[in-house]
């Protein structure tokens, strides 16, 4: 055997390896490539989804927001004395004269006691409030 057949010999050793090596970097890249195409199928399953459901949720009809139950009155029998002038009177009302309607003493203890439970009916959506101390019936 000569050089020049050894210098062949590893050269096409060489090869060799560098072809299985190839081979093998090509398998990963396959089996890479198999594992993003089933991700990218799950993904756009997924996408298909969202857009279904989006799509189902703009076709439903909309739906009022429910309307609150009747505010209670509270059961003392003063807020139905207050409810009744209201309902008598045809303008909005100061805690004085409601307590001139049902028949009070003007007096500071009792004129302050109406306007806590004229607030506390505000706070209950039962009376409104437009201006600082002046109270109604919410406007129908």
């Amino acid at each position: 055997m000569n050089n020049d057949d050894l210098t062949l010999g590893a050269v096409l050793v060489r090869l060799e390896e560098q072809e299985r090596d190839l081979a093998a970097q090509a398998d990963a890249v396959r089996t890479r490539f198999t594992e993003l195409t089933v991700q990218l199928e799950e993904f756009a399953r997924a996408a298909e989804e969202v857009r279904i459901t989006r799509k189902t949720l703009l076709a439903l009809p909309e739906q009022a927001p429910p309307t609150p139950p009747p505010a209670k009155l509270p059961g003392h029998p003063a807020y139905q004395q207050i409810m009744a002038v209201f309902a008598a009177a045809d303008a909005p009302l100061r805690a004085r004269a409601v307590c001139e309607a049902i028949d009070l003493e003007i007096a500071p203890n009792n004129v302050n006691n109406v306007r806590l439970k004229l607030k506390r009916l505000v706070e209950r959506g039962i009376l409104t409030e437009p201006e600082q101390g002046l109270f109604t019936r919410p406007q129908s």
